[in-house]
């Protein structure tokens, strides 16, 4: 039976493990079942730091670890000078006025129209017993006229030796099957979005999915995850220069120094009707921040102020932070590649002193090809 490719169904540790816990034979059954699933969830939501764990039995529970070798995937930690530290972004609502002033008692100086319409705060004023929101230099919005965003906290990992297998994130809050191909069993943990994983089987099961064991015998279908594999560097790109792996399939990215990868994370690329296009291509402009707007006079109309971390690839379609969608795993643009903010930020440091213009590499991968790259036997031992 062939394998399916539609795209990631609804929505879309480094081993799955447990914390550790030794459960004795005189404590309750129910005690052991609240212990294992509080114990579980918290592991899931910080998964790269935790021990090696193995199932003893069921007197005895989960042993693990006690000195784990430290994991290769660590969270980046914010720059010193981060711009996305002191950011405060909002949305507009349509058909506002802005003021020269925070006061409706002079003329304004425009009205925003309708659309899909972003800004920054730079000041926060009280006149009149009512909150104002500058969001440039002379322009002012009423409080009611704007909605506070918060910019989205997944971040990707950096990479600090080449992996052993392919990885990759929940893009949607599941449960776990104890066998590939079946429904999640009573009592299994719903893994949340954004939980990190490493692959230690896959198999093509009978209702025509690749099915992942995420740790421990845990299985998850294709269609709930985005993964990331080593690939090597393209053709043209140089043995030390630098480059971004973009899989529209997965809807990931990976950033690498020659063969080796050092960091990686999701993307949103551009909607069927606003593709990113495949190839390979290099950087030739780079901006901080910039402005974005498109569709004018049509429904999809956007203009978005401030857009992070800019680096144009092809013509203007760019790599940028997006802090005004929380999507990533799932295409969402106009044909950019949406990052996460700090995401988008690391790459953009990362590569400012690049030897050559930073390469990027667009293809769509073919999930199949796991099966070829990897023997179960011999590249997915493990939990």
């Amino acid at each position: 039976m062939p394998v399916r490719r539609v795209r990631k169904g609804y929505n879309g540790e480094v081993t799955l493990f447990y914390g550790v816990f030794y459960l004795m034979r005189t404590m309750m059954r129910t005690f052991f079942a609240a212990l294992v699933l509080l114990v579980g969830l918290a592991v899931f939501v910080n998964p790269a730091t935790a021990a090696g764990c193995y199932f003893h039995s069921l007197d005895v529970g989960y042993v693990c670890d006690s000195d784990p070798a430290p994991s290769i995937f660590i969270e980046p930690q914010p720059f010193p000078d981060s711009p996305l530290e002191r950011a405060t972004y909002a949305r507009l609502k349509d058909m506002i006025n802005v003021y020269p002033e925070p006061t409706t008692e002079i003329a304004p100086v425009r009205n925003v129209g309708d659309g899909f319409l972003f800004a920054t705060v730079q000041a926060v004023e009280v006149h009149n017993g009512k909150t104002w929101y500058m969001i440039n230099l002379g322009e002012w919005v009423q409080e009611q006229d704007l909605i506070l965003v918060d910019d989205s906290e997944f971040t990707g990992f950096e990479i600090h030796a080449q992996p052993e297998r392919p990885f990759g994130w929940m893009i949607v809050d599941f449960w776990y099957s104890n066998e590939p191909g079946t429904e999640p069993v009573p009592g299994a943990l719903k893994l949340p979005r954004y939980t990190f994983f490493e692959v230690y089987d896959a198999v093509e099961a009978s209702d025509g999915w690749i099915w992942y064991d995420i740790g421990n015998g845990r299985w998850m279908r294709q269609t709930y995850v985005s993964l990331v594999d080593v690939n090597p560097r393209p053709e043209g790109v140089g043995e030390d220069e630098q480059w971004v792996e973009i899989d529209l399939y997965e809807q990931a990215f990976a950033a690498y120094e020659g063969d080796r990868m050092v960091y990686a994370g999701l993307i949103s690329s551009g909607l069927n009707r606003w593709p990113t296009h495949e190839g390979l291509f290099q950087v030739w402009d780079r901006q901080y921040t910039t402005k974005m707007s498109g569709a004018e006079g049509k429904v999809d109309y956007y203009f978005i102020e401030d857009v992070p971390h800019t680096m144009f690839f092809d013509q203007d379609i760019a790599l940028h932070g997006a802090f005004w969608h929380d999507r990533f795993g799932y295409k969402h643009s106009h044909g950019c590649v949406n990052m996460p903010p700090r995401a988008a930020e690391w790459v953009f440091n990362w590569s400012a002193e690049s030897r050559s213009d930073l390469w990027v590499w667009v293809h769509t991968s073919e999930p199949e090809e796991i099966f070829t790259h990897y023997d179960p036997q011999e590249n997915f031992a493990g939990p």
